[in-house]
């Protein structure tokens, strides 16, 4: 098998396996620039997902679903970045080791962005819920930040992933063991 076919909001997309290590692939799930994807999916979650004032995501390909919800529910979102920028004063930090990125990352809150989450009703959204590494990172950051963790969220969630009840998500994606 080459490709995974996911049924999801409605809609029927191919994902390619791509291999993880000599063990296991993983079917790659990207909505960058897959609008109606973006548009069903965040439509979706935002029906499932609990009253929020803020959407948080990594700097990732969550990006543009939590644009999206954001959009929908008439939010802001906020992103933590991946580096330092400029404009970022006295930003927070928080080390993250995610199964599609190689080594560790560190994700950046922006003191301002931190204070505006201060006693917030904060919703964390991703594409994919996996090991639950950057979710963990994330949840790190709001609670430094003294914001208030309402829900976890994603598309999909990989794995393990889907027994846990402490997040929201729409479809389970299967690992494929070789």
């Amino acid at each position: 098998m080459e490709h995974y076919t996911l049924q999801i909001a409605g809609l029927t997309r191919e994902l390619p396996l791509c291999p993880v290590n000599e063990k296991l692939d993983i079917a790659a799930f990207v909505m960058f620039s897959d609008v109606e994807l973006t548009v069903a999916c965040a439509a979706q979650l935002l029906q499932k997902c609990p009253a929020h004032d803020v959407i948080v995501t990594a700097e990732s390909k969550g990006i543009p679903l939590a644009y999206e919800m954001a959009r929908q529910a008439g939010e802001k979102y906020i992103v933590a970045r991946k580096t330092t920028k400029l404009y970022m004063k006295d930003p927070i930090a928080v080390t993250v080791r995610s199964i599609t990125t190689k080594g560790e990352q560190v994700l950046y809150l922006d003191r301002n962005e931190a204070q505006y989450l201060k006693g917030k009703r904060v919703l964390i959204a991703d594409d994919v819920i996996s090991t639950g590494e950057s979710l963990h990172a994330l949840e790190t950051l709001v609670n430094e930040a003294d914001g208030q963790i309402v829900g976890k969220c994603a598309v999909l969630a990989e794995g393990e992933a889907a027994n846990r009840n402490d997040i929201i998500f729409l479809e389970k994606l299967p690992l494929f063991f070789k």
